[in-house]
């Protein structure tokens, strides 16, 4: 048993001493880390380029080998983060930078000023290459599309929309060459789908915009707001006169029935604002189709906050009075 407890207290002296071993060496590595971070370096690093302020007309043609080589004198610490990162420097179109027929020309004795500004003031930049870029350039044509909603919506019993679905915005604008921009009619929305409704719908959606590989179009949004008003409706029925127009002066007609049963959709708040003379059922005469003894019923006028109208009568039937 003491043999045992022995054992025990000599494993556990033994622990303790490698734990404290493994901390001076952690430490000693963090010290010397710290030391060397500390240290002045001089290092060229690789930045990528974003081009900012582009007038809205031109369309600055994606380049992926225009980079700046920027050589930096500073101390580790803050030259650390550029290896962890993708350093990019922005290019301002609207200074500092010559524009020529075909190319915007960007050399670093007018832009070093505006390049100096997005370093810290503990990094010295002390040199640039190339001195000199050129950025390859076309004329933007804007073109304004509507925007297509696809959707599918299925509204819980005795519910529905009281107006269309309001898109917002309802158009998008596309600026890039005319060759691609000429080329789009429309632009459609994520297909979205929502069940058993029977709230307002509020939703953001997705544009299905273009494929845009090389970055030459440019939108100016990405996605839509979608709004509709939904309301409880219920069924209703109006017994509503039938008339016949473009009749010959020289004819004269009967015709049957004289009323027909209108039967519509309409929401809860609106039942009772529903009349029958906000209806109009007509049967054009010049419609008529040669040997036909009926004619066919027309709604010619109806309210607005009313939905899926069906009418009792497919035919009305007449005679010709000599």
């Amino acid at each position: 048993m003491l043999k045992h407890i022995k054992t025990k207290i000599l494993a556990s002296v033994k622990n303790k001493k490698i734990n404290v071993f493994l901390l001076f060496v952690l430490l000693s590595f963090v010290v010397l880390l710290v030391l060397k971070l500390s240290n002045t370096y001089t290092n060229t690093i690789t930045f990528e380029i974003n081009k900012i302020h582009v007038p809205e007309k031109h369309l600055v043609l994606n380049n992926t080998s225009q980079k700046l080589h920027i050589t930096i004198r500073s101390q580790g610490f803050n030259l650390l983060k550029y290896y962890f990162n993708k350093p990019r420097v922005n290019i301002d179109f609207s200074q500092h930078i010559i524009r020529k027929k075909e190319f915007y020309v960007w050399n670093k004795h007018q832009g070093f000023s505006d390049l100096n500004l997005q370093f810290s003031k503990n990094e010295e930049i002390v040199s640039i290459t190339p001195d000199t870029i050129k950025f390859r350039y076309d004329v933007n044509a804007v073109k304004k599309v509507p925007i297509k909603l696809l959707a599918n919506f299925h509204f819980n019993k005795g519910f529905d929309l009281l107006d269309s679905i309001k898109i917002v915005p309802d158009s998008i604008k596309i600026i890039g060459p005319e060759i691609l921009v000429s080329e789009i009619a429309f632009i459609e929305t994520d297909s979205i789908q929502i069940k058993d409704i029977k709230t307002d719908i509020n939703k953001v959606v997705n544009l299905k915009l273009p494929k845009n590989e090389n970055g030459n179009l440019n939108f100016s949004y990405t996605k839509v707001a979608i709004h509709g008003h939904v309301d409880k409706f219920t069924e209703g029925h109006l017994r509503v006169p039938v008339s016949v127009i473009n009749v010959p002066e020289n004819l004269t007609i009967k015709y049957f029935p004289k009323k027909v049963y209108v039967t519509y959709y309409t929401s809860l708040s609106n039942y009772n604002k529903v009349q029958a003379s906000d209806f109009e059922i007509v049967c054009d005469y010049n419609k008529l189709e040669d040997g036909s003894d009926f004619l066919i019923p027309e709604i010619a006028k109806k309210p607005e906050k009313i939905k899926h109208i069906k009418l009792s009568h497919e035919h009305i039937e007449f005679i010709i009075i000599e």
